[in-house]
């Protein structure tokens, strides 16, 4: 799978593990950065990181920020983006299974990496169950598109 994966300084350390472990599965990872541990904003590599899965050229995407909050809303600002952030993996399960996001957001402050690779295993492996909750993603994309 094609993974699109961004952070800022905060989540830095987390999303290098996350890449690496991620690459060492066999999946594909576009880092859209940040690249260090200087202070950055994280809607400047959270954006690129929603707007790959959100054109097609990733089929998923994580974003990461120390809490995890405002990389989340960063990510859900762009058109087509379902971005749920989780701190266990039955939220991702879940989120997936039931509202077809797209994007996994992460708190770094607040996720060690073990939990980490926990949430994104169960967000990578449940897939949309469609049938009644296909309404309420078309509702969401009603709202999104008014």
């Amino acid at each position: 799978m094609k993974i699109s994966i961004a952070s800022d300084h905060g989540g830095y350390d987390l999303k290098e593990d996350l890449r690496a472990w991620l690459t060492g599965l066999g999946h594909e990872v576009e880092d859209f950065g940040c690249h260090s541990h200087d202070s950055c904003d994280y809607a400047d590599f959270c954006e690129g990181a929603a707007r790959a899965v959100a054109d097609g050229r990733c089929q998923r995407g994580i974003v990461i920020c120390t809490t995890g909050i405002g990389a989340s809303i960063t990510a859900n600002k762009v058109r087509g983006i379902r971005c749920a952030l989780c701190s266990e993996p039955w939220s991702a399960e879940m989120t997936r299974r039931h509202n077809d996001a797209n994007v996994l957001g992460l708190g770094a402050g607040i996720t060690g990496p073990l939990m980490a690779r926990q949430i994104v295993e169960a967000f990578l492996k449940f897939e949309f169950e469609g049938g009644r909750h296909q309404r309420r993603i078309d509702k969401i994309a009603a709202v999104e598109n008014r």
